[in-house]
């Protein structure tokens, strides 16, 4: 075994560990994809006459049977081989021989990487919006099961205006459906192919980087060689920073869902399937599953931000800053995936307590409506404003917490229409369908012959 790069000479030890780092541990995560792009690039060597078909068949046996090997956590890699492109390289080499050294031709560990990232990066943000549309899909069945549970709304964290629990629950699935435009935008740019850039030059061969595109799902190649170097790090806090997006989201919904299940308002009630206990207060059910999404959202913008430090301070081309920029990424994106795969159990199984939603209604929460009530008989609006604020506890005629129904203007409390909630995820369904497919088709080519 040896290091690619290894022309002789020892290599100290501590220079060593630093700048091996934690890739033979987090590289286990990318090796499938690292095998697909690997295959990609051999096909198109193969065509443009560098590898004979012998070569090229011996190649695809021992790379699909190693994406299959690390697909059932059965690869390792050596510390020695210090990351996983130089664990494959030696692997084919010592299975093949001379195939296996002609493999890195017209390639860099740069493109390498890269391609590897963006491979598991796509699958990651397809991960990351069925989730997302699943949270959706809950919050939509709660909005339409309380369109006309009264419920106090907050702001300043005072009571301000009646609302209902349905009007709540669709304003957080209104929220994460916005996120889409985003998670499509962070795919456009994530899926091009930077294998053919090599270390950001190119190379002295005819390469077809868009075959190697074509066969690898990739909506094209990203065309300037430097620039796919430049991206670096750049790719990764974009995506990181949509994942950031939906987890702070998340972050906010799971304080009011404490907040609201508090045995003080009592409005809500978690599972205890979805709660955990005290050590010492046996009659204490903990919600800390809302307590890590909402510290997790945190720790997401804080991993997009790590990633931003990295690369921002950098100038064009490759520098080995950016080898740590691999952690943040792959850790943010599958946090904000958990985060979104744990609340959907706990949405599911929250019970609502009507009535303490109801009682909880201060009747001077009804003032604004009341002022309303004054102005369609004519009185202007700051003469109404200043009746109802002499006495607003009784300044509206009706029930007070019923007053949210007068709000029947588009969007309020007293518009319930959840169909608009429900197009946009069928869109958010299409879109991801399509995405899933695209990338199927590259899977469904590597592994075609096995």
């Amino acid at each position: 075994m040896s290091r690619l790069w290894d022309k002789g000479g020892a290599l100290d030890d501590a220079v060593a560990r630093l700048t091996v780092g934690d890739d033979p541990e987090l590289d286990l995560e990318l090796l499938r994809f690292d095998a697909l792009a690997s295959a990609a690039h051999a096909t198109m060597l193969s065509e443009i006459g560098i590898l004979d078909a012998e070569e090229l068949a011996g190649l695809l046996r021992e790379l699909r049977a190693l994406a299959a090997e690390a697909a059932a956590g059965a690869f390792t890699i050596d510390p020695a081989d210090e990351d996983g492109h130089t664990a494959i390289e030696n692997r084919l080499t010592a299975r093949l021989g001379d195939a296996g050294r002609r493999i890195h031709t017209g390639r860099s560990r740069n493109d390498q990487v890269i391609a590897a990232l963006r491979l598991w990066g796509r699958e990651a943000l397809l991960d990351l919006t069925e989730q997302l549309l699943a949270v959706v899909e809950s919050l939509t069945a709660l909005a339409d099961a309380h369109v006309a549970t009264s419920v106090p709304g907050y702001t300043h964290a005072r009571q301000a205006m009646t609302t209902t629990l349905g009007h709540f629950f669709a304003a957080y699935a209104d929220s994460l459906l916005d996120h889409l435009p985003w998670i499509e935008a962070a795919w456009r740019h994530l899926n091009r192919s930077p294998l053919g850039s090599a270390s950001g030059f190119g190379v002295a061969l005819a390469l077809d980087r868009e075959r190697v595109a074509d066969l690898l799902g990739f909506d094209g190649v990203q065309r300037n060689t430097l620039a796919v170097q430049n991206d670096r790090g750049r790719t990764e806090a974009l995506v990181l920073g949509v994942a950031a997006a939906v987890t702070t989201d998340l972050g906010r919904l799971a304080r009011d869902l404490i907040h609201y299940s508090s045995a003080e308002l009592g409005f809500l009630a978690l599972a205890p399937e979805t709660t955990t206990g005290s050590s010492i207060m046996p009659q204490k059910r903990n919600p800390d599953v809302l307590e890590v999404i909402r510290a997790a959202a945190a720790r997401g913008r804080h991993l997009a931000a790590q990633v931003e430090e990295i690369y921002g301070g950098l100038g064009a081309g490759y520098h080995r800053d950016l080898q740590l920029t691999k952690e943040p990424f792959l850790k943010g994106m599958v946090g904000a995936s958990d985060s979104l795969k744990t609340l959907r159990p706990v949405l599911d199984s929250l019970e609502v307590d009507v009535e303490r939603c109801r009682a909880a209604i201060l009747p001077a929460t009804a003032a604004t409506d009341a002022i309303y009530q004054q102005v369609a008989r004519g009185v202007p609006f700051r003469e109404a404003y200043q009746q109802a604020g002499r006495a607003p506890e009784a300044a509206y005629d009706g029930e007070p917490a019923e007053s949210w129904r007068h709000r029947v203007h588009s969007g309020a409390p007293g518009d319930w229409n959840s169909e608009y909630l429900s197009d946009r995820q069928q869109a958010g369904r299409v879109w991801l369908q399509d995405r899933r497919r695209q990338v199927g088709t590259a899977w469904g080519w590597f592994t075609a012959g096995q």
